[in-house]
């Protein structure tokens, strides 16, 4: 028998346990385990009624998706097999539910006779969140047990609810206090003594008096709020299916949006994030285990509106802050926009007033680095100049205790040159939060040459407890998204200069399914920014700037939104971005002094060379080893760069839509007269694309 669970005989009560680390996910071995464990408690006279467990951890997280599509996946017995024998099974079945008990591990427990559960385990049917449905009898059995309106809830939703809101409903028969094992025995017991009949959900009829014209005023309401993903539709089909038809007939139709679902891109690149964020966590050449540094206490320099940021995510998460500034006034400043940030929180009920205070008790504002001593990390979010963070290094290492994490949340800046600062360089890497930094959910770890193996490890740990996506960048100016994103900005220049207008390319990027535009997008962070790095670069060259309209707009105190224009206008209050006669006068004075004749671009092609920059320069960063892995590059644009997540990421986008047909466009690109070399097919995407081989 496999291994995977674990039978025990109490009385006449078998607990059937699963234990498969590290969320008793239902790949084929477990399948395997729970059939064959179902048949020798079955085949034990002794034995007459069954408890399947799982752990104080997870009864079971669900399918294993690391076997979609696989062989494994699709060998006998399937999760719906399994779901099958337990249902028709001729003991009764008490499924003993404590922590995750999510899609197919819900689906495993709904095919149980009766439930009982801790009040804290969490039941979910979370499918829809990479674009699936559960498809192994879930759409049909759950609105059989807690009804047409809870069930669709849940399903479309796909959030979990914990197990003491469905206490004494055919869902949740007991909610157990005390030990669960001890508890299911002892409702096992009941269930003999009182010759309780099995109860198959199967059996069940969903009864609804206003059923129709729910289900009429859900297909409305999810279908406006659907636009990219045609999962939730199909969930709600599926589910409208338990209304009026047979449980064969509406497992047929869970069944037929199953695997349509399956075979749409939309859910390819949503099981694509959610695998690449799991990958995302495991650095190359550091072992699981490493002892990590204890960050007990974090220091942040500087208090505006990205000090601030950073500090609320390690308050939030009960870590105390020392927050540096170097005058009164913008310390000041600094602590009461945190301050107002949690107080517009607590307005919307989601902090009570004594969870702000605490918050705010736990800030301390300082213009010493002298208060810096006894910490164990610090960030500074200072000006982007390396003059200044020279400055800002030999200080803390000069005040900070060995061991402490001294970090830099510099978007573009060299982290070798910045550890070199130091006497520690071991101890330094880099932080690239994004703002606004206590919304955004991507941290870049830029790891310095030589940045130890712990403080990388920490950082990591440190994010996830922060809430954040980490993704680890090797040095290069602007990391993994700002480096890509200079090439996506560059193609969108070009496309204004060779005859597009702001608004048309803003517009096809946002249909094409982008947060926003990258013009719309500059005056948001504002014109000012890029132009100061242009000219760093420039003159780190040794090269005159070459001027471009976006120079020229700066150049003129067109910084965007701050200023009330910039590649558009803004009025007094609003953020609508109006297309601005004044812009467009700039970009034909552009034209005529480069000698450009404006042509007619189509959407098509504005969508094309843009997403195919950043292919194209991720592909470099890839084959320098700055990423680790293609889908660490799309974790970082789905997460900090308004990239669609019906898409999957630049990278997956690439594999969709052919390599060979990227490097074609490509190429073309290269050979028009005056093209950029970034043009030039990188040579890791050439050699894929000759190979048959995609990122992914």
């Amino acid at each position: 028998m496999s291994n995977t669970v674990t039978i025990s005989v109490r009385g006449p009560v078998a607990v059937l346990a699963m234990d498969r680390p590290p969320v008793n996910s239902l790949g084929y071995d477990l399948r395997v385990g729970i059939a064959d464990a179902l048949d020798e408690a079955n085949a034990n006279p002794a034995v007459q009624a069954i408890v399947l467990t799982g752990t104080a951890r997870a009864f079971s997280a669900g399918a294993d998706v690391t076997e979609f599509g696989t062989p494994k996946g699709a060998k006998e017995p399937n999760l719906r097999v399994v779901i099958t024998m337990l249902e028709d099974n001729p003991k009764p079945v008490i499924g003993a539910i404590a922590g995750q008990c999510l899609g197919g591990g819900l689906e495993l427990a709904l095919g149980c006779h009766f439930r009982v559960a801790a009040p804290d385990a969490q039941l979910g049917l979370p499918e829809v969140k990479i674009g699936l449905l559960p498809g192994a009898g879930g759409t049909q059995r759950l609105p059989r047990l807690i009804g047409l309106e809870a069930a669709l809830n849940m399903i479309v939703g796909g959030a979990p609810v914990a197990a003491a809101k469905f206490a004494g409903s055919p869902l949740v028969d007991r909610v157990i206090e005390g030990d669960l094992i001890d508890g299911a025995v002892a409702f096992a017991n009941e269930v003999l003594e009182k010759k309780l009949p099995a109860r198959r959900a199967r059996d069940l009829k969903v009864k609804d008096p206003q059923g129709e014209a729910f289900l009429q005023f859900a297909r409305n309401t999810v279908g406006a709020m659907s636009k990219n993903f045609p999962a939730p539709m199909k969930c709600l089909e599926a589910v409208a299916a338990s209304y009026g038809k047979t449980f064969e007939q509406g497992v047929a139709v869970e069944r037929e949006g199953f695997l349509s679902l399956m075979a749409s891109p939309e859910s390819r690149a949503m099981r694509h994030a959610f695998t690449a964020e799991r990958a995302a966590a495991k650095i190359p050449g550091i072992p699981e285990g490493t002892a990590l540094r204890d960050i007990k206490k974090v220091g942040v320099i500087g208090a505006g509106t990205m000090g601030g940021g950073i500090t609320m995510n390690f308050l939030n998460a009960g870590i105390p802050v020392v927050l540096l500034e170097m005058k009164q006034e913008a310390l000041d400043k600094g602590l009461g926009i945190i301050r107002r940030n949690y107080e517009n929180t607590m307005k919307k009920g989601k902090l009570k007033p004594e969870q702000v205070e605490e918050r705010l008790a736990a800030v301390t504002g300082t213009l010493s680095y002298d208060d810096f001593a006894d910490v164990d990390l610090v960030i500074e979010a200072v000006f982007e100049n390396m003059d200044v963070k020279q400055t800002v290094f030999q200080t803390l290492d000069k005040v900070c205790k060995p061991g402490a994490i001294l970090a830099s949340n510099t978007s573009y800046l060299n982290i070798d040159k910045i550890a070199g600062f130091t006497q520690r360089p071991a101890d330094v890497l880099g932080l690239h939060f994004f703002s606004p930094a206590n919304v955004m959910r991507l941290l870049e770890v830029v790891r310095g040459a030589k940045t130890a193996p712990d403080v990388l490890a920490t950082s990591m740990a440190i994010a996830k407890k922060i809430k954040k996506i980490a993704v680890v960048s090797g040095v290069c100016d602007g990391f993994i998204g700002n480096r890509m994103l200079a090439r996506y900005g560059a193609a969108a220049q070009g496309l204004l200069n060779a005859g597009a207008l702001p608004q048309q390319i803003d517009g096809a990027l946002q249909k094409f399914g982008m947060a926003m535009g990258p013009f719309r997008m500059g005056d948001l962070a504002g014109l000012d920014i890029g132009w100061a790095t242009r000219k760093r670069k420039a003159a780190e060259a040794g090269v005159p700037l070459k001027p471009s309209v976006a120079d020229m707009l700066a150049e003129a105190g067109r910084f965007g939104q701050k200023t009330g224009a910039g590649y558009y206008r803004y009025e007094a209050g609003k953020r609508d971005p109006i297309p601005d006669p004044v812009t467009e006068k700039m970009i034909d004075e552009y034209r005529a002094a480069n000698g450009i004749t404006p042509r007619k671009i189509s959407d098509d092609e504005v969508v094309q060379r843009c997403m195919f920059a950043l292919v194209n320069e991720g592909a470099r960063i890839l084959d320098e080893g700055i990423a680790a892995r293609a889908s660490d590059i799309d974790v970082v644009y789905l997460n900090g760069y308004g990239y669609p997540l019906h898409r999957g990421g630049p990278m997956l986008y690439a594999d969709m839509v052919g390599l060979p047909n990227v490097v074609r466009a490509l190429r073309r690109f290269a050979a028009e007269p005056g093209a950029d070399a970034s043009w030039q097919p990188a040579p890791l995407l050439v050699k894929l694309a000759e190979d048959g081989k995609n990122f992914n």
